[in-house]
């Protein structure tokens, strides 16, 4: 009797050993492999599609769909707008995904918005990684073609109230990691030097047009690897 019990025990024992190996991974093992969520942020004349390439790129190496958010916003209006907006755009991203904080993607006038939004409204409470992709932090003289027309260009041009007042301080502030990717033959950037980040890892790609610039595989795989 004790022999054919244990015989039962054994095999009931190799049946639930079984089972557990075919269960799905739990939710957290699913947790533990997951990414903090992306926010990226276009620049100006431009909207969240800019950044479809890079979006399928991560995809491609491991982040879901629900990791990835690229805000559009109104870029005609003050970069102080667009900041509030942002800055309500990621506290939904931290609702809607559970993470505490975020890892945000920007491109040209988008560094201005998303500095202002990290220097001024609390921002550094909320992101672990800042990439800047041929952003405009110092300002641009190429700014002045467009700066009678749109307050946002106004504010890009190089010695702007808005640019002294971002600049002025700690251009890297909180715990936050920074990076700067610039390209040494960018049209729209003038300087090229004006895209680098007092405190950031600042990075020359090399020769690389200022739209292609969050558009190329190579400087993807760079911030790629920098937020990682």
């Amino acid at each position: 009797m004790q022999r054919a019990k244990r015989r039962i025990a054994t095999a009931l024992s190799a049946i639930a050993g079984s089972l557990l190996l075919s269960l799905p991974l739990t939710a957290g093992t699913a947790h533990a492999a997951s990414h903090e969520p992306i926010v990226f942020v276009h620049g100006l004349s431009s909207d969240s599609s800019s950044w479809n390439t890079w979006i399928s790129d991560f995809e491609a190496d491991g982040y879901s769909s629900s990791e990835l958010y690229a805000i559009s916003y109104d870029w005609t209006k003050s970069n102080v707008t667009t900041a509030s907006t942002l800055s309500a755009y990621i506290q939904s991203v931290l609702s809607k995904t559970g993470a505490s904080k975020v890892d945000l993607v920007v491109h040209s006038m988008g560094s201005l918005n998303s500095r202002y939004y990290l220097k001024n409204l609390g921002g550094t409470s909320y992101v672990d990684h800042f990439v800047s992709v041929a952003g405009v932090n110092h300002g641009t003289s190429v700014a002045s073609l467009c700066g009678w027309l749109y307050t946002s260009c106004k504010e890009m041009t190089t010695g702007s109230s808005f640019l002294t007042a971002l600049n002025s301080g700690d251009e890297t502030p909180g715990s936050v990691s920074y990076a700067a990717y610039w390209s040494d033959c960018d049209a729209a950037i003038d300087p090229d030097t004006s895209a680098e980040l007092s405190g950031a890892t600042n990075v020359d790609v090399g020769c690389i047009s200022h739209t292609d610039m969050n558009d190329n595989y190579s400087v993807y795989e760079q911030v790629r690897d920098f937020i990682s």
